[in-house]
This record gives C-alpha cells, sequence and structure tokens, in this order.
C-alpha cells in the first residue's frame, strides 16, 4: 500500500514548478521590497535588484527548480506497506526494508501518524510516520486478520520522562538524556538508534515534540 502514482508524479512535478515560481516573483520584486523599511534582509534585496535582469530570472529560476528538487525528494520518501497473510513489509526508497511475521505482531495502531506495531510483550518491532489514510491501512490488516487497534491500547500506561525519573533500568536515564539531545539536534537516524537500545532494556519510549513518554514492555529484563 503506497501513495497513488498520480501524487507521486505530482510531487516531482508541482514542487520544482512552485519552487521556481516562487523565486521569480520574489526576484521580480526585489526592487520593491528593497525600499520598504520594514522588510528584513533588504541588502540583499537591495543586491538582487542591481543584478542584470537576464542572469537574475534564470537564476532565480534554477535555484527555485533546485529547492523545489530537494523537497520533493523529501516527499518522495514515503512508507510503503505491504500485508500479506503472513507477512509484513514496510519499505522506503532507497532504503532497505523491515519484514515482521505475522506471528510476531500483536498489536497493529496509528498514533499521531505514525504506524506502530506491537509484539506479543507489547514491546515496539516498528514505529514509521506514514502518510496513509487510516481507514484503507485498517482495512488491509483487519481483511487479513492482523490485530488492529483503533489507538494504543497502552495509552495510559505513558509516563512523561525527566531526568532522574526513578524506577528505570540501570543506563535508560542516560539513554533518554541522550535520546532528547538528538531531538534537539534533529537527529532523526541517532535517536532510533537509542530508541532500539532502550528497547533492549524493556523500555517503550514515544516523542510528543520534544518530550518524551515512556512505558515497561510485558518482557522485563
Amino acid at each position: 500500500m503506497a501513495e497513488p502514482r498520480w501524487v507521486v508524479v505530482g510531487v516531482w512535478i508541482a514542487f520544482p514548478l512552485l519552487g521556481a515560481a516562487a523565486c521569480w516573483i520574489l526576484q521580480a520584486s526585489a526592487a520593491w521590497l528593497a525600499d520598504l523599511r520594514w522588510v528584513p534582509k533588504r541588502r540583499l534585496f537591495e543586491f538582487l535588484a542591481s543584478l542584470p535582469e537576464v542572469p537574475r530570472t534564470a537564476g532565480a529560476l534554477a535555484l527555485g527548480s533546485v529547492a523545489g528538487l530537494v523537497v520533493a525528494l523529501a516527499a518522495a520518501e514515503r512508507l510503503t506497506v505491504t500485508v500479506a497473510w503472513d507477512l509484513v513489509t514496510l519499505a522506503r526508497p532507497a532504503k532497505a526494508g523491515q519484514q515482521l511475521a505475522r506471528t510476531d505482531i500483536g498489536a497493529v495502531f496509528i498514533d499521531d501518524k505514525e504506524l506502530v506495531l506491537l509484539d506479543r510483550v507489547t514491546a515496539e518491532l516498528a514505529r514509521e510516520k506514514s502518510d496513509l489514510k487510516a481507514a484503507p491501512l485498517r482495512d488491509a490488516f483487519v481483511s487479513r486478520g492482523y490485530p488492529w487497534c483503533d489507538k494504543d491500547p497502552y495509552e495510559d500506561d505513558y509516563r512523561l520522562w525527566v531526568p532522574g525519573t526513578p524506577g528505570l533500568p540501570a543506563g535508560a536515564n542516560g539513554l533518554l538524556m541522550a535520546r532528547g539531545r538528538t531531538l534537539e539536534g534533529k537527529k532523526p537516524a541517532e535517536s532510533s538508534e537509542l530508541r532500539a537500545e532502550l528497547a533492549r532494556l524493556g523500555i517503550v519510549v514515544r516523542t510528543r515534540g520534544k518530550r518524551q513518554y515512556w512505558r515497561r514492555s510485558l518482557q522485563r529484563p
């Protein structure tokens, strides 16, 4: 299950065009913007207005198109979910997919635009950001007999983490503190690695903004 092809194609066409159009409008308005006292970076607009029209326009169109392509590339990294009777595959372009056996899956649900799959001792098997609609996802899992939940069945077990939280396994506070720094620095890869380390300690963690909430899985260390 993935975004319709027309959506994917539209992203690759629309974003470069929108980027080029935005930069064209910006450069065409440079002289006017440079005369407005309240506009920030006025010197930049003054510099743009001083350039010859042809290279200024060509540069703006090129820069806008490239910026649009960068945004389109990020948008194209969408999650594809394949639900078979015995296996669930989660994949993104240019990345290795994750395959989860049906016998290992204890719950499936959407949590704040993330697709979450739990194992049978309530630990997380996967947590992936997804723009896929909840209803088709639910139908795909339910029609094949997977344990779909309309919300996180362990919602009430989560607690806000603060430094020095008592009752956590040894090392968990340090991992959560390190993960907090990766959230501040917007380093998703490192954040995921630390989530995996916490899972080995029997701690399930989720994020709301830059706050971390935790609970224990049933299989405790």
